[in-house]
C-alpha cells in the first residue's frame, strides 16, 4: 500500500467550504505521516473530469454538506466503479436530507422530536398555523444543509417570519421540529461501531456554526458526566440511526437528553469534520484511536470494500 495514491478532495462548492479545507488538510497531513502518497485536491465545480484522475487509487471524501455529502458524488464514483470512503450514494442523500432522514427513524422506532416539513412557497399563515399545532419552542432547519447554517430556535412567534426565511433561503423545504431543552450530545461511529459520547456546551443557546467553529469557549465533555445507562443508550441509539439510513464505516449522530432522560436522535453526518477542533477525532482519540490512525481506518475500510488488500 505504499504505493496506493490517494487523491484528498477537499473544499468544494458548499456554504461548508472553510470547514471542509480545513478536514481536508487535516487528513492530508495525517496520511502522509502513515506514508501514503496523498494529492490534495480543491474541488471548485460539480465536474468529475475537473479531478478525476485514473492514476488515482482512492478517493477520501473530506467534503462538507452539499456536493460531497449528499450522494450525488458518490453515486457519480459508483457508476464509474471508483473506490472512494465513507457512505455510498443512497445513504449519503437520506443522512442529507433531514426530514426523509427523520422518516426513516420513525419506521425503525428510533426515537426523534416530532417535526413537519413546510414547502418555501408556504405563506406565513401556513407556518404559524403549523407552528401552533406543533407547539413551541420549536427549531426550523433547511431541509439540506450542515454545520447548522440557517437553524434557530423560537419560544413564540415573534420572529418565526425570519426564520423560516433563513431556513428555506427561497428554495428548501424547512424542516419545523420540536425542541428538546436538555444536553446536547454526539456520537461518533467509526467501523460500524459506536465511540464515546460527547457532550456540547456552548456559551449560546445551542451549537450553532459560530460554536463549532469559532467560539474558542465551546466546551466539550468526552463520557459526559452522566449516568452509564444513559450513555449505553445514546450509543445505542446512534448505530441504531447509522445503519437504518444504511452509513458505513464513520458518520456521526447528534442525540437529544431530556431533562427526564429521554433520548432523541437529530441528525446524522455522514461525512462529519475532521479538523482540530472536530468531534469524531476527539471520540476516537477517548477510544485509544489517535488522528493519523483514525483516518487510516476509514481508508483501510473503502479498500477492503473495493476489494484491495489494506495495509
Amino acid at each position: 500500500m505504499m504505493s496506493m495514491k490517494i487523491a484528498l478532495l477537499m473544499g468544494g462548492v458548499s456554504s461548508e467550504r472553510e470547514v471542509s479545507l480545513r478536514s481536508g488538510q487535516a487528513v492530508a497531513d495525517a496520511l502522509c505521516a502513515k506514508g501514503m502518497e496523498v494529492r490534495p485536491i480543491d474541488v471548485r465545480s460539480e465536474s468529475l473530469d475537473d479531478f478525476v484522475d485514473p492514476a488515482i487509487d482512492l478517493y477520501f471524501i473530506a467534503l462538507h454538506g452539499g456536493f460531497g455529502e449528499d450522494g450525488r458524488l458518490q453515486r457519480a464514483f459508483e457508476e464509474r466503479g471508483i473506490c472512494f470512503t465513507g457512505s455510498g450514494a443512497a445513504a449519503s442523500a437520506l443522512a442529507m436530507d433531514k426530514c426523509a432522514a427523520k422518516e426513516i427513524f420513525l419506521r425503525n422506532a428510533i426515537p426523534t422530536p416530532p417535526f413537519r416539513t413546510i414547502e418555501p412557497s408556504s405563506t406565513m399563515a401556513d407556518v404559524g398555523h403549523i407552528a401552533g399545532e406543533l407547539g413551541f419552542p420549536l427549531v426550523l432547519k433547511p431541509r439540506s444543509e450542515g454545520s447548522s447554517v440557517g437553524v434557530s430556535i423560537h419560544h413564540d412567534p415573534r420572529a418565526l417570519e425570519k426564520g423560516f426565511r433563513d431556513a428555506a433561503q427561497g428554495k428548501q423545504d424547512v424542516l419545523m421540529e420540536r425542541y428538546i431543552a436538555g444536553k446536547e450530545l454526539t456520537v461518533g461511529i467509526l467501523e460500524d461501531r459506536p465511540l464515546p459520547p460527547i457532550q456540547l456546551i456552548p456559551r449560546q443557546s445551542f451549537y450553532d456554526y459560530t460554536a463549532k467553529y469559532r467560539d474558542t469557549e465551546t466546551q466539550y465533555l468526552v463520557n459526559p458526566p452522566i449516568p452509564p445507562e444513559i450513555a449505553a443508550r445514546a450509543r445505542e441509539i446512534a448505530l441504531s440511526a447509522h445503519k437504518a439510513l444504511g452509513c458505513r464505516c464513520l458518520s456521526r449522530v447528534d442525540i437529544m437528553l431530556a431533562s427526564d432522560g429521554g433520548l432523541f436522535a437529530l441528525e446524522v453526518n455522514t461525512v462529519p469534520g475532521l479538523t482540530d477542533r472536530s468531534l469524531l477525532p476527539k471520540a476516537a482519540r477517548a477510544a485509544g484511536i489517535e488522528f493519523p490512525d483514525l483516518c487510516l481506518k476509514i481508508v483501510n475500510d473503502a479498500l477492503r470494500r473495493s476489494g484491495r488488500t489494506d495495509r
